[in-house]
């Protein structure tokens, strides 16, 4: 009898850790590369996965060139053939630079393999159908971190998550400007499609004396994990930009053509307080204007700028 359960609980115990080897809970680390022999196309990768009924969630951050990027994951993961899929993420080309950089729409295909060096994510980043010409794949090995794959450390980090996007890091001379951004259209299709579904709500209306302006983007209040993309005439200058306490500078020129130019603030995320609030702080040289902009996940906020008609 004795004998027998020791046996159970052997068995008991095989089956227990071979089930928690099965698993892609936890914190994976590692590396991708895109299918070309220029080292600058490699990623650095790290993915924060937490299992709920039916599906899987979670957190990719991933570091490429001077981009930082952290965003929310989802889909699933089949414990009989160990593959995990999740979806719609989008991944920098690796052919942007710092005049033009592009999303690519990617899913993430991996097999978990499991042996006893450890446990190792194995896969791609796949453009999806129109992408898939254009972006080629990203190839990862991604290596379990046992020592914090621990339950309540993985619960911490998705509830604590704030989407980051940082293009570059301020040097000693930049203490007022968190990045400046250059008067020209990008593309970013997710963001684009977002914005025209939502609805264009006017916060403000101001009148300037010149066509250069200087436009500056602050969190309002508390620093929350805001983040926005901007748009200049229905025409995207900046997305995924972090609203904190040092500025979002743009130099705009206002378009001669129009009677009225429009900056309007979409809310990538809602930060931890809702709505996404930001103080917008516009000059013409001569007037300083402080716009609170307010913008949720249905709704733009929009400023409308018109030029001074010059007295006789």
């Amino acid at each position: 009898m004795r004998n027998m359960k020791k046996i159970l609980l052997a068995i008991g115990l095989f089956l227990s850790l071979q089930g928690q080897s099965q698993t892609v809970f936890g914190y994976w680390y590692g590396y991708a590369n895109v299918k070309t022999k220029a080292a600058a196309s490699n990623y650095l990768v790290e993915l924060i996965l937490q299992p709920e009924k039916g599906y899987v969630k979670g957190i990719l951050n991933y570091y490429f060139k001077n981009t930082y990027r952290s965003l929310q994951v989802k889909g699933n993961y089949n414990n009989t053939t160990r593959q995990l899929n999740l979806y719609d993420i989008p991944v920098t080309y690796f052919g942007s630079n710092s005049q033009m950089e592009v999303d690519c729409m990617m899913n993430m295909l991996a097999t978990l393999r499991v042996a006893q060096a450890g446990s190792v994510l194995q896969g791609s980043f796949k453009g999806q159908p129109d992408y898939q010409y254009t972006c080629p794949d990203i190839n990862f090995t991604l290596t379990l971190n046992d020592d914090i794959s621990v339950r309540d450390s993985v619960l911490k980090a998705i509830r604590e998550y704030k989407e980051t996007y940082q293009v570059w890091t301020p040097g000693e001379k930049d203490t007022v400007r968190q990045v400046t951004i250059i008067q020209r259209k990008v593309s970013n299709l997710v963001v684009e499609g977002q914005y025209k579904q939502r609805e264009n709500i006017v916060n403000n209306e101001i009148e300037v004396d010149s066509d250069s302006l200087t436009v500056d983007f602050y969190d309002n209040g508390e620093v929350d994990g805001d983040s926005i993309s901007v748009f200049f005439n229905s025409q995207l200058l900046a997305f995924y930009q972090r609203l904190s306490t040092k500025a979002i500078h743009f130099d705009l020129v206002l378009d001669s053509t129009k009677d009225v130019n429009e900056i309007s603030m979409f809310a990538d995320n809602l930060g931890s307080i809702p709505p996404n609030t930001a103080l917008m702080i516009v000059s013409d040289g001569k007037k300083r204007h402080e716009i609170r902009m307010t913008s949720n996940l249905e709704k733009n906020a929009v400023l409308k700028i018109r030029r001074r008609v010059k007295q006789p």
